[in-house]
């Protein structure tokens, strides 16, 4: 006999889901409120509620928890919705594991990459005087833009670069205006019985000593004898491999400052001699230790003042012997309890004498495989 229609909620024994029926139904598997048993055989339309259930269930409990992963994902990326996006991080927290909202990200690339070439000047650095003499070779501009990448990140830098060309050429000229560095461009061509003849390694004939003197007399003709500007006066060439960190440890040079340099003398490193109270006693190098100087043009920077006090200071371009170059001008300016120590008192190298392979042009004009307008 099949009941009426009833209005009731139907709550399912098995799983207690309740629905209300809208006409006839049999209660089957379900009982009404007032707990009245129901007939063992279940209707037909029990059964498909019950397979409706079954169902829907497993789908919802899926859709639940693609909604909260969702919205876990939302806190991992931005846990901090609506607060200043420039907060830090909270206190006692590793700022390496703090999670920065999109547009904390935006801040730090635009803060950490963005920036002006050369760094911004300071009224309270001594000024680094480079002096880097260079001549026209196949791989003059690759050696000047490497040097001057390096360049552009130390403050307080004025590069003066000297040719050894009749007059100033236009490639160096343009690169050196599209640096943005600080520089002075100048030039002096070396008389040719001073040239390189034969083997290029021979350090009988002085290289680049003409260049070295010119920016020598260019910085007493600008800069007063008394002046009371600081700064610091080094010998760069142009093919040497250069840290970030020398040019910091150079500049609160006093007098003179010293340091290894790497690959030089037939060594993997030439460096002064430091006893225990920080003083230069010797030379650790091979080729004529007992040289006044034993070091590499690249070991060593001046105070600008001292500079301009010893007028008389210049590289010697007769009568010295090979590996002199550097003794000649340092034997005028100090002596060698006033050397101060650098790099943690001689032990670090800094700086790297290498040298650019020499590139195979061989094949250069053949077959039209030239064209020399286009600047290398």
């Amino acid at each position: 006999m099949r009941s009426r229609g009833c209005r009731q909620p139907w709550r399912c024994r098995r799983d207690g889901t309740s629905w209300r029926s809208s006409s006839s139904c049999c209660p089957g598997l379900c009982s009404s409120r007032s707990g009245t048993r129901a007939p063992s055989r279940p209707c037909s339309r029990c059964i498909r509620k019950e397979a409706e259930l079954a169902t829907a269930l497993p789908q919802e409990r899926k859709l639940c928890l693609a909604v909260l992963s969702a919205l876990g994902m939302c806190r991992l990326i931005n846990p901090h919705e609506g607060s200043d996006p420039r907060r830090e991080a909270p206190p006692g927290s590793d700022p390496r594991e703090y999670c920065m909202s999109d547009r904390d990200i935006v801040e730090v690339v635009r803060t950490e990459y963005v920036y002006t070439r050369p760094p911004p000047w300071s009224d309270t650095l001594p000024t680094i005087h480079v002096v880097t003499p260079t001549y026209s070779r196949p791989v003059q501009k690759a050696e000047l833009t490497r040097m001057a990448n390096t360049l552009l990140h130390v403050p307080n830098l004025h590069w003066l670069v000297v040719e050894d060309a009749p007059r100033r050429t236009p490639l160096t000229a343009r690169l050196l205006r599209d640096t943005g560095l600080n520089y002075t461009h100048l030039h002096v061509e070396t008389p040719r019985n001073y040239k390189l003849r034969g083997d290029a390694r021979d350090p009988r004939i002085p290289r680049g000593t003409m260049q070295r003197n010119l920016a020598l007399r260019w910085l007493r003709e600008t800069f007063p004898r008394n002046s009371s500007q600081p700064g610091v006066v080094y010998f760069a060439d142009d093919d040497n491999t250069y840290s970030l960190e020398l040019f910091e440890e150079m500049r609160s040079t006093r007098r003179v400052s010293v340091w290894p340099v790497a690959f030089v003398g037939g060594l993997r490193y030439e460096a002064p001699r430091v006893n225990g109270a920080g003083k230069v006693v010797g030379w650790k190098t091979v080729f004529d230790p007992h040289r006044p100087f034993a070091i590499d043009m690249a070991g060593f920077a001046v105070n600008l003042r001292l500079i301009l006090q010893r007028s008389q200071a210049y590289f010697k371009l007769r009568g010295v012997k090979g590996g002199y170059q550097e003794s000649s001008l340092l034997r005028e300016l100090v002596t060698l309890n006033d050397l101060e120590p650098k790099a943690a008192n001689c032990t670090k190298i800094l700086v790297w004498h290498t040298r650019t392979e020499k590139p195979v042009l061989v094949n250069e004009g053949k077959k039209g495989f030239t064209d020399p307008s286009v600047e290398i």
